[in-house]
């Protein structure tokens, strides 16, 4: 992962490849954003002219090069667009300082250093900036022949090594708050750029025993409790829907658990991930089109375990669990069928009525586990429904939960960390459409709806009286499209960032 490092020093005397400005898009043209004072003044205070003549605009996530001014080290200058230019005494929005580090770090690929001369008015936006830095820089190489020892690494799509180290110009190394932002930003975009990985692993690589086996090696590393349930366990439990999914692949499934515990917690989280690592939707073909990206769907697993490691690294004070559902939903002769009838971990019965709706079930297992050991609250992450994507596109995610206060704190902590999300409701009416003639109730509802449907059947397998967040991310987990800011393509870490920034708000006993 990229280096970071925070330095006073002056932009002109730095030695790097490349000196990161940005540029404020205003009413009369571009204006450059503080922080790069000391290369406008190189410029003769014409920087702004100069890239308004080469086309630059300050649009968010442009990128525009030029020749350093004479007497600097670095030989480019890289101006990064910000966006609208805030009001007058108002700083610029966090999350478009940390689109504009991403972009400008991806456009950096192949160089050594680059110095970000971003505006920082605090230790926060530092953070915001570093976490911008470390999440555009990344790149997934393990399968290319190029990326070996002996050839040179490729990243980003562009055939370059990601960039190697950054200084971020107006922080202060001595002060302990830009320190520790500095620090929080590295573990969890560490920790977040590993779910990416995980995501981007083909399926033949990664299937339930592989992911268990990466989570047992990430815990002990980070002195995190695991305990993995295997095919036989799972059946001596009575796991129905984990069994029921995974019938149909020679890859048994497994129920992995994850328990950070810190001496000084209060409250206690559980996050439930829907972990199938390969999802050809079962007897219920999914049509030609639709199986290509299918590797993503343990995206939520991925975004649990990380945000599980996150929370151990960063030394949170609250206790979080983790539980990653892991199958792979395959059609052969021991499939479950349509029709067929799931006993689940709950005791409650499940009429199959499409195999392709097989996420729910896997995460009814999961959260029940969760309840019987009672936490304050839990939250589920998965690509549950095309529904959603529907809904809210493919760069927002849902929410929906059984507590209209607690629904809101989630989504203030998904705003607080720059994932674009959206409350949802869970009507009641909709629950009609679920009840079967043969079972407890069935795994389909009402077409029109869909993610809303999925949502009130997961509701069925949470404790009384505990406290429960839904996140639909079939949106923007994995992007099909070129990267954007900080965002890749290919597998993008959705809701790590959420989950932490819900458990940082619990540890410190403001979350709602």
């Amino acid at each position: 992962m990229t280096a970071l490092t925070l330095s006073t020093a002056a932009a002109p005397g730095l030695r790097a490849d490349a000196i990161v400005i940005g540029v404020a898009k205003g009413a009369n043209g571009p204006s450059v954003a503080p922080g790069a004072e000391a290369v406008d003044k190189a410029y003769d205070g014409r920087l702004a002219g100069v890239l308004e003549t080469l086309g630059a605009s300050g649009a968010e996530g442009e990128v525009t090069k030029l020749p350093a001014p004479s007497g600097f080290k670095a030989p480019v200058v890289v101006a990064v667009g910000l966006g609208a230019e805030p009001e007058k005494d108002a700083g610029f929005d966090a999350e478009a300082l940390r689109r504009a580090a991403g972009a400008a770090a991806r456009a950096l690929a192949g160089a050594k250093k680059a110095a970000f001369a971003l505006p920082l008015t605090d230790a926060a936006d530092a953070g915001v900036v570093a976490e911008g830095v470390l999440l555009g820089a990344y790149s997934f190489d393990a399968y290319k022949e190029s990326a070996k020892e002996t050839k040179p690494a490729k990243g980003n799509g562009n055939g370059k090594a990601p960039l190697a180290e950054a200084a971020l110009l107006g922080g202060k190394p001595r002060d302990k708050a830009y320190k520790a932002a500095i620090e929080r930003a590295a573990a969890v975009a560490e920790e977040l750029n590993r779910a990416r990985d995980l995501v981007n692993t083909p399926p033949n690589d990664l299937n339930p025993e592989a992911f268990a086996a990466v989570a047992q090696a990430a815990a002990k590393e980070h002195g995190i409790k695991v305990q993995v349930l295997d095919e036989k366990a799972l059946t001596k439990g009575g796991y129905g829907g984990i069994l029921g999914v995974g019938a149909g692949s020679a890859s048994g499934p497994r129920l992995v658990k994850l328990s950070y515990t810190s001496p000084k917690a209060k409250k206690s989280l559980a996050f439930v991930g829907k972990g199938i690592t390969y999802d050809s939707g079962g007897i219920s073909l999914k049509p030609a089109g639709h199986n290509e990206t299918m590797k993503c769907d343990m995206a939520g697993a991925a975004a649990v375990f990380a945000a599980v490691v996150a929370a151990a690294r960063l030394g949170l004070e609250v206790n979080v669990t983790g539980w990653l559902a892991l199958a792979e939903n395959m059609p052969s002769g021991s499939a479950t069928r349509p029709g067929d009838v799931l006993r689940m971990y709950s005791g409650k019965t499940v009429e199959v009525l499409n195999t392709d709706a097989e996420g729910r079930l896997v995460l009814a297992d999961a959260l029940w586990a969760a309840s019987l050991e009672k936490p304050d609250a839990i939250i589920d992450v998965a690509t549950l429904t095309g529904a959603m994507m529907l809904a809210l596109g493919s760069r927002t995610y849902g929410i929906m939960a059984n507590d209209d206060a607690f629904r809101s704190a989630v989504h203030e902590a998904a705003e607080e960390s720059g994932e674009p999300a959206w409350p949802m409701p869970l009507p009641e009416h909709l629950r009609k459409g679920m009840d079967s003639p043969t079972a407890d109730i069935a795994n389909m509802g009402e077409r029109m709806g869909g993610g809303l449907v999925a949502g009130l059947f997961l509701r069925e397998f949470v404790g009384e009286g505990i406290t429960w967040a839904h996140l639909d991310i079939a949106g923007p987990a994995f992007n099909e499209g070129g990267p954007f800011g900080y965002t890749p393509k290919g597998g993008t870490g959705t809701a790590v960032r959420t989950l932490v920034r819900v458990a940082e708000r619990v540890a410190l006993g403001d979350l709602g």
